[in-house]
């Protein structure tokens, strides 16, 4: 039997389908159908991203399958993996094994901020460091204006603590660098669920990947949770304006006094009202040299296209005229074919 049109959201993205929760059941208690989508969702360039609110049709419910027919607007996005319509960005790092990097968790927690979503920081295997060794980085990271947790999913501690904090109605999504514990962590907050988890390298300290793709989990009454794939390099914002807006020390210094010049950078320019004496200072100046670099990149790319060159390798070579280019094999047989009133040969 085929229905008409039901309201759902996407939770989990598997190839060219996904697995869409309803949002009000269907006969025999159905709530989660597989779905493929629309080809005029495609056609109009519309995504589909985890977290979605979509409405399906075609519902097949002896199958359990029905298409996703149109996508409706989002509010916050995640860029880093994909997921709308969230409400908190959980960022998540070890203390140990492998070893905290302060410019990679600083990059991690930059994409968190450009999400606009409300930012969480844990800090995952509290057991492996001394106690006066997690409380610097507790003390540490609040100085930059965040309320962190310590937890440890092998001893249990801080737990409860962050189950209470994300089951808030809304969507957490939990992103950080691989092998930090984040299948794991989300294994101890919802039992049954038995992701699969996977030991860090011991010879070069770094996560294995063990999620391959982003889910959601039902953490409490309409508080979902979303497990990603880890990845080790996030991307920097386009402008240092962005940049800027993502370090919330910096920003509360701004809130107190404004600088002289209203396109500063905060490199200790004349007239500069935040100063060098704060703890992210090095890291910031760092991620601002990487993004300035960055759009020096892009220019120079854009300026190799407009004087006719192409990057091969390390060199840059001319490009063919456009007049001189050939026509592939099966270009000839189809100009041919156009020419006699063929039959497209590829018909």
């Amino acid at each position: 039997m085929v229905e008409p049109g039901r309201r759902g959201r996407v939770v989990a993205l598997l190839a060219n389908y996904c697995w869409v929760q309803l949002d009000q059941p269907g006969p025999d208690d159905i709530s989660r159908l597989l779905c493929t989508r629309r080809t005029r969702l495609g056609k109009s360039g519309q995504t589909i991203c985890v977290g979605d609110w979509v409405q399906v049709d075609g519902i097949d419910w002896a199958a359990g399958r029905a298409a996703v027919a149109a996508v409706e607007p989002r509010s916050l996005v995640l860029d880093r993996p994909p997921v709308a319509n969230l409400s908190t960005v959980v960022v998540v790092v070890a203390l140990a094994e492998p070893a905290l990097e302060p410019l990679q968790l600083t990059r991690f927690l930059i994409t968190a901020e450009r999400s606009g979503a409300r930012v969480e920081l844990v800090f995952s295997k509290a057991d492996l460091l001394p106690h006066a060794a997690v409380e610097q980085w507790l003390q540490r990271a609040a100085a930059w204006g965040y309320q962190p947790l310590a937890v440890s999913t092998a001893a249990g501690a801080g737990l409860d603590a962050l189950r209470q904090r994300l089951s808030r109605p809304g969507l957490a999504v939990l992103c950080g660098p691989s092998g930090v514990g984040k299948s794991s962590l989300i294994n101890a907050l919802i039992p049954d669920l038995g992701l699969r988890v996977a030991a860090v390298s011991g010879r070069l300290q770094r996560g294995r990947h063990t999620t391959r793709h982003v889910e959601l989990f039902p953490l409490a009454t309409d508080a979902l949770l979303a497990d990603t794939p880890g990845f080790n390099r996030p991307v920097l914002p386009q402008q240092p304006a962005e940049l800027i807006a993502c370090f919330p020390e910096l920003q509360a210094r701004l809130r107190q006094t404004s600088c002289q010049f209203s396109d500063c950078q905060h490199q200790g320019e004349p007239g500069c009202a935040v100063g060098s004496n704060w703890d992210r200072q090095a890291l910031y100046s760092q991620c601002l040299q990487d993004l300035l670099a960055q759009q020096g990149r892009q220019a120079g790319g854009a300026r190799v296209e407009a004087a006719g060159l192409k990057q091969r390798g390390d060199r840059l070579e001319p490009r063919l005229d456009p007049r001189y280019r050939q026509l592939s094999r099966r270009g000839r047989r189809q100009q041919a074919a156009a020419e006699f009133n063929l039959p497209d040969p590829e018909d």
